[in-house]
């Protein structure tokens, strides 16, 4: 199991990510360590970075945005995110089918 996700108790998943906020678009860049890198076309102030990472996700996970919550390094590059609820496994975010 690759080192930047692993499952919760209750079925959630949680991923550890590196965010690179101000980009482009909003796309995953691959692995940053032992995380996966996703670029954000958000800037990094009042939080809403982290509100285009949590509709990213939810998008990605097809989920309501609810249900992704950033559990650790709300302020920091380096987060990990909990999403419950999604039938969808980490590989939605590669585009694995």
């Amino acid at each position: 199991m690759p080192a930047w996700f692993r499952a919760a108790p209750g079925g959630s998943l949680l991923i550890t990510l590196h965010v690179q906020p101000g980009a482009r678009r909003t796309e995953v860049a691959g692995l940053h360590g032992d995380a996966l890198k996703i670029r954000l076309a958000a800037p990094p102030v009042e939080g809403k970075a982290n509100a285009k990472l949590v509709e990213f996700l939810a998008e990605s996970f097809a989920v309501p945005a609810r249900a992704v919550r950033v559990v650790r390094g709300e302020k920091s590059r380096e987060k990990v995110v909990e999403i419950a609820g999604s039938s969808l496994g980490p590989e939605a975010l590669l585009g694995d089918p």
